[in-house]
């Protein structure tokens, strides 16, 4: 299994580098699979290494988004088409285009990074070394959908990122490896999901590089320690005022900024960004208070000042200046 180097395995260090794999010879086929922005360092570094030709990419239908409802296509497609990678956006991995583009682009192996899709059985014995996946956890904690965003909200000091072979089972294939990466008090899914998706590309570089070179096996996962981490519903986004302080605060970092932690206000919905602990007399949980530089809310034990707040059809704004546009008072309640 692939760790970094100067600590055990179950602390691998901050350094990135990963241990046993050298250079190699022939130039391995691959069909890389993925979506999101967060997949966008993996397939890059693929692309650049010379060790790999990425054949084809998978990657999720052009989606609308925006203000404007814009169609656009995804952040993987769009690098895909500056390196005159073919491309195909599948609805569902089981439409027979897939199998037959499979076929064309005979893939020694697939690596997956935030595709987006369950990879099929049938699919999954096509490549010769199988679909790769890096998950953004240690496994086996945090499977499923959302595995940066449970652990900030967990409370978690330390979280990584892993590569495994996918199986028919949800994240519970046998792990090439690991590395490991500090959570920040004031991170965001955001910013450790950018950090993560910049040291799991090397990651997954290196285990690609590993199993080309046969040198590199895969481990079983534990059965201790497992967690899930399913994909975050709108309403699971909304922030309960009645839990303590630091539970409000991981939830919203967790949900910053997608998909966004919101509250209520009368019948208006608002966003909100992450809060600092206030230094102020105690409030009922979602009672306000404020001044003229700050919006202070109260949780079930210890009150917050709010950071950003983004009313319904409005770019996201301090909280002081959103006070003074809404005709905020003292005693207004957010639920």
């Amino acid at each position: 299994m692939l760790l970094r180097d100067d600590l055990p395995p179950a602390y691998p260090s901050s350094d990135t580098s990963t241990t046993g794999i050298d250079g190699g010879s022939a130039a391995m086929r691959l069909v890389f699979a993925g979506t999101p922005a967060a997949a966008v360092p993996a397939l890059r570094a693929l692309i650049a290494s010379e060790r790999h030709h990425v054949a084809g990419v998978l990657t999720r239908p052009d989606a609308r988004s925006g203000r404007g409802r814009t169609l656009r296509p995804s952040p993987v497609k769009e690098v895909a088409h500056e390196h005159a990678i073919e491309v195909l956006t599948p609805a569902r991995v089981s439409d027979p285009e897939v199998s037959e583009a499979l076929s064309r682009w005979a893939p020694d192996c697939c690596p997956v990074v935030a595709y987006g899709g369950l990879i099929t059985p049938d699919l999954l014995v096509v490549p010769a070394h199988g679909w790769i996946n890096l998950h953004f956890s240690l496994l086996p904690a945090w499977r499923g959908a959302a595995p940066v965003q449970a652990a900030i909200a967990a409370g978690d000091e330390v979280t990584g990122a892993s590569t495994f072979e996918i199986e028919r089972g949800l994240d519970t294939g046998p792990v090439y490896g690991v590395v490991t990466e500090k959570i920040a008090a004031e991170d965001t899914a955001t910013s450790l999901l950018d950090r993560l998706s910049v040291i799991g590309a090397e990651l997954l570089v290196r285990t690609l590089d590993g199993i080309e070179d046969g040198e590199l096996a895969p481990v079983p996962q534990s059965t201790d320690g497992i967690s899930h981490a399913p994909k975050i519903s709108v309403e699971a986004a909304r922030v309960n005022w009645s839990l303590p302080d630091h539970i409000v605060d991981r939830h919203i970092r967790a949900m910053t900024d997608e998909p966004g932690a919101w509250t209520m206000l009368g019948d208006t919905r608002i966003k909100v960004g992450p809060v600092n602990r206030a230094d102020h007399d105690p409030l009922p949980p979602g009672v306000v208070a404020v001044t003229k530089k700050s919006v202070i809310v109260g949780t079930g034990g210890g009150a917050v000042a709010l950071g950003d707040v983004q009313p319904p059809g409005k770019k996201a704004m301090s909280a002081a200046d959103w006070a003074r546009g809404a005709h905020l008072t003292d005693g207004a309640v957010l639920s």
